[in-house]
């Protein structure tokens, strides 16, 4: 598939990516190109150090997908306040109306162009947190990206780890995410980085090699068994992720490949039990556009790629809760360019056979004057690190004394957020084994960015 010019569909996204940024902040140019980088080089060589038993055991425990969003997605458009006399004020020509929205309760509706999420919403798979951000709220994509990866309290802090790695370095060795690990699809995001080992892959549009091709690559390795049996195990990922047969997954984006791969390697009886998919390209600061337009269009997209997801994942979508987080909102009040600029106040969406759906959870401050943060921004009254924890106790049974400590250290005042999962493993949480506290690592402000730009 082309973009009438020639050039593959995705490249030609890309290259609208790359307008976009143009047109935002100088931050979200440099993190297209960073990340992009850092994404190839893990990509290649992390499956050289995965666990040798990452795909033993059964597969009767959950699974967990991360989608991380980059760029600040608007949660005041994805997720419109239409019961709020003050939304469409300050919204102007973006603003959604009620009427085209598909509508969620009285206060909340959802942005036309997520047909399949509404439909999972209304089935119960599927739930919004509203007005939630990351506890360091200094709007820059480079540093409330890594909070939120990094899981730690806000100003001042920095680490050089993820709190999904050190969740896989906390659990006892026998629990069955520990045994079977995790993987990135696409780049190499923070919140996996640490001492446990994961998987990486990645959706490409270059042709597969033959098999004669990659026997002779195998066979060259002889003489260093770590390295043919990593290969081999990123070959046998691979083939499971693209989907062997004739057809393939056909022509559609990258992003919507990410999500089957994914999908297929959860999927498996022995594949890892989570995964983490990067998003980028949310930084709407001109023509976001309202019910059609540039951020309808992402949102579409995502919406497919989740349906993807859900499609592909098969008996276990009902194990499944799937975890969509952006580093902070949009502000209330739309610019002179037809945008919003960096706000503090957005949204998480869940989704998945094991989330207890159909709901809005919300303690909306409101959108006057008085009420804004800053008197620009829609207001966070949940911290993130509640979702991240209400998923974890709830869904994987990690004991609240784990989540405080190790996996978002000294976050004790931060409670769960209770009612996210169906089928609650809050209770077996608190009496199972509670593993390890794992060391937190703190870097000064900025200083992890510098030391990876450092090795490009």
């Amino acid at each position: 598939m082309s973009d009438g010019a020639g050039r593959p569909a995705d490249n030609a996204a890309a290259e609208r990516a790359r307008a976009a940024a143009q047109a935002g902040c100088a931050e979200s140019r440099l993190l297209l190109t960073r990340r992009a980088m850092l994404g190839v080089t893990a990509g290649l060589f992390s499956a050289a150090f995965l666990p040798r038993d990452a795909f033993a055991g059964s597969d009767g425990d959950a699974r967990l997908l991360v989608v991380v969003l980059r760029g600040g997605m608007d949660g005041l458009s994805t997720v419109p306040p239409v019961g709020d006399p003050s939304y469409a004020r300050l919204r102007g020509d973006i603003a959604i109306p009620a009427a085209k929205a598909i509508r969620l309760d009285g206060d909340f509706a959802l942005h036309p162009a997520m047909a399949q999420f509404g439909k999972l919403y209304s089935a119960g798979e599927a739930a919004v947190v509203h007005a939630t951000c990351t506890p360091l709220r200094v709007r820059s994509h480079f540093e409330c990206q890594d909070n939120l990866e990094n899981g730690l309290p806000g100003a001042g802090n920095a680490m050089a780890t993820g709190w999904l790695n050190r969740l896989l370095d906390a659990l006892p060795a026998g629990d069955p995410v520990a045994r079977r690990g995790a993987i990135q699809v696409g780049d190499a995001p923070l919140i996996l980085r640490g001492r446990a080992p994961v998987l990486g892959w990645s959706p490409t549009w270059f042709s597969d090699a033959d098999r004669g091709t990659t026997r002779r690559v195998l066979a060259s390795y002889a003489s260093d068994r770590a390295l043919r049996e990593a290969l081999q195990r990123g070959l046998e990922a691979d083939a499971l992720a693209e989907k062997s047969g004739a057809g393939g997954d056909g022509d559609i984006s990258q992003l919507r490949k990410g999500f089957r791969g994914a999908a297929r390697l959860l999927g498996a009886a022995d594949g890892p039990r989570i995964a983490v998919l990067s998003i980028g390209n949310w930084d709407t600061h001109s023509g976001q556009g309202g019910v059609e337009g540039f951020l309808a269009e992402r949102l579409a997209e995502l919406d497919e790629a989740l349906n993807d997801f859900r499609v592909e994942s098969g008996g276990v979508w009902k194990k499944t809760v799937v975890v969509c987080v952006t580093e902070f909102g949009r502000t209330a009040r739309v610019n002179g360019d037809g945008g919003t600029d960096h706000g503090v106040g957005t949204v998480a969406l869940l989704a998945g056979g094991a989330v207890a759906g159909g709901k809005v959870s919300a303690k909306w401050p409101g959108l006057t004057q008085p009420k804004l943060d800053d008197g620009s921004d829609l207001r966070a009254t949940t911290d993130l690190r509640a979702v991240f924890k209400g998923v974890l106790r709830d869904h994987l049974g990690v004991p609240t004394r784990m989540l405080d400590r190790s996996i978002f250290p000294d976050s004790k005042a931060v409670k769960p957020l209770a009612g996210l999962v169906a089928g609650s493993r809050s209770k077996a949480a608190e009496t199972a084994d509670a593993g390890r506290d794992v060391p937190a690592r703190r870097l000064p402000p900025i200083a992890r960015y510098r030391a990876e730009a450092e090795t490009l």
